[in-house]
Parts: C-alpha cells; sequence; structure tokens
C-alpha cells in the first residue's frame, strides 16, 4: 500500500492555497486556533520546564498494583534529586554538578545542569504513597495505584 506523500508549508492556513472546497476565512481562523491549542497543548506536556535542562533516560512501567518510573541518574548524589507528584504528574527534577578537574578537560560528553522528568500518569494513584529510591545510579520511583470498584452482583429483590 502506498501513502501519500505529506508536504508540511510553515505559516498561517490562510497563507496557502485552498482547494475549492468552499472554506472561509472563518473555517480557517477556527482550524488556526486548534492548531494553536494543540501546540500550546503539545509543549505543556512535553516541554522542557527550564531553559537549558535535559531530560535523563527513563522507562516506566506497570506492575498489578503500581507505576514504576526507573530514571538513569549516574553520580548524581541523592540530596541533588527532587520527587514530586501532583494529581497524575510525576515530576523528577534536579542538578548534576560538575566536578573539578585539574588539568585541561579535553573532551567531555557528559551532561551537566539542571535536569527534569515529566510523565504523566493514568488516573487512580495514591500520591501520598509514592517511594522512591537510589540504587546504583538509579531513581526508582513507584506510585501505588488506587484500587478502583470491583464488579460485585447485586441480588434483585421484590418490591
Amino acid at each position: 500500500m502506498v501513502l501519500p506523500a505529506v508536504h508540511r508549508r510553515p505559516g498561517q492556513l490562510m497563507n496557502h492555497p485552498f482547494p475549492p472546497l468552499g472554506w472561509g476565512k472563518q473555517t480557517a481562523t477556527e482550524f488556526d486556533e486548534l492548531f494553536e491549542r494543540m501546540n500550546h497543548f503539545l509543549e505543556a506536556v512535553g516541554a522542557e520546564p527550564t531553559t537549558g535542562a535535559w531530560s535523563p533516560l527513563a522507562d516506566m512501567h506497570e506492575t498489578d498494583d503500581s507505576y514504576v518510573v526507573e530514571a538513569e541518574l549516574p553520580g548524581i548524589e541523592r540530596e541533588d534529586i527532587d520527587v514530586e507528584i501532583s494529581d497524575r504528574e510525576l515530576r523528577i527534577s534536579g542538578e548534576y554538578k560538575e566536578r573539578e578537574r585539574e588539568g585541561v578537560l579535553r573532551h567531555s560528553t557528559r551532561r551537566v545542569g539542571h535536569f527534569a522528568l515529566q510523565a504523566l500518569l493514568p488516573a487512580g494513584v495514591k500520591a501520598d504513597e509514592v517511594t522512591a529510591s537510589l540504587s546504583d545510579g538509579v531513581l526508582t520511583v513507584t506510585v501505588p495505584k488506587a484500587q478502583a470498584a470491583k464488579a460485585h452482583h447485586v441480588e434483585i429483590t421484590q418490591a
């Protein structure tokens, strides 16, 4: 199956030719507003919170009773890491401080400075029972699931 090629053009919708579908300025304005709102939403979900911040490598998996986030933070001290949870958003942030070295640094690929990782969790978590541990450079954050109401049989009585 061959898919059509998509050509993206920057700019406002009204700057591009429209097919003869009777689209007017009002429809184009509505699409522009929709695209702008979607861009704001996507920036809020995935944007880095501060300029120059980097995001550590991380995995998130689900078990029967919790969500587990494992973030790679080698060489970072426990005191330099902050874990916050509000509503459904888990935020891991902190700073990797550059070590003082003797001599002239010839090559470096390590990231330094502020880092931040944001994860949007599904509804129904126990925010007050979150645990975090740092071992061998891996931060493990466990967010317990809230117990959903279990289905049960309801007996029908005669009125």
